[in-house]
């Protein structure tokens, strides 16, 4: 998704420099802006789960590593 974000956002530049030096209409040059900044945005969005995503993962892992270490600490009072 990462990939289609980019590509999408450089295919919104083209379409904004296309615009420009053929000296398109006013409705031309603000579609490719619109273009571009909804795929910033995507982009944005997908950059930011992907952070998300990587968070909650260490969490996880975090959990579990506490998880285990409580049962291990268990075990050895309980031979002691």
């Amino acid at each position: 998704m990462f990939v289609w974000c980019s590509l999408l956002f450089v295919l919104g530049i083209f379409a904004f420099l296309d615009s420009i030096f053929n000296m398109g209409e006013i409705f031309r040059q603000v579609n490719s802006v619109l273009f571009m900044l909804v795929s910033l945005g995507l982009l944005i969005r997908t950059t930011t789960k992907m952070r998300n995503q990587r968070v909650e993962n260490y969490e996880k892992r975090i959990f579990n590593l506490e998880h285990q270490l409580k049962i291990l600490e268990n075990r050895k009072d309980r031979f002691e």
